[in-house]
């Protein structure tokens, strides 16, 4: 009975492989979660903040975080360029998961 449910069954359907394939990288959820600590940052900041990020990771991260509609990208038209990223509505809704992971890892870092 259940072989037949997983055989019918197709993980790619389901609201976990959706949110998956939002957050999976190296990188995604810890810019998410720069953006969420501090709200509205630089490129330049980003790559501060993640030391081992290289600038061709950063941008692929940050383009496809903005395609899903997770982050919102703010381009001004100035000298030198200046461009500012922050977290949509989308993924501050996001960030209650991401915060309880957080939770979870300073509960458990510590343990055997």
């Amino acid at each position: 009975m259940i072989k037949d449910y997983i055989a019918r069954s197709n993980f790619e359907d389901t609201g976990f492989s959706y949110t998956l394939s939002l957050i999976s990288g190296k990188y995604k959820m810890v810019i998410l979660y720069c953006l969420m600590e501090f709200k509205i940052v630089r490129y330049n900041e980003l790559k501060r903040y993640i030391k081992t990020i290289s600038h061709k990771t950063l941008s692929n991260s940050l383009k496809e975080l903005e395609r899903d509609n997770l982050v919102i990208r703010n381009e001004y038209p100035q000298i030198p360029p200046k461009v500012e990223y922050s977290l949509s509505q989308k993924g501050q809704s996001l960030m209650k998961i991401l915060d309880q992971l957080c939770v979870w890892g300073e509960k458990n870092k510590d343990l055997p």
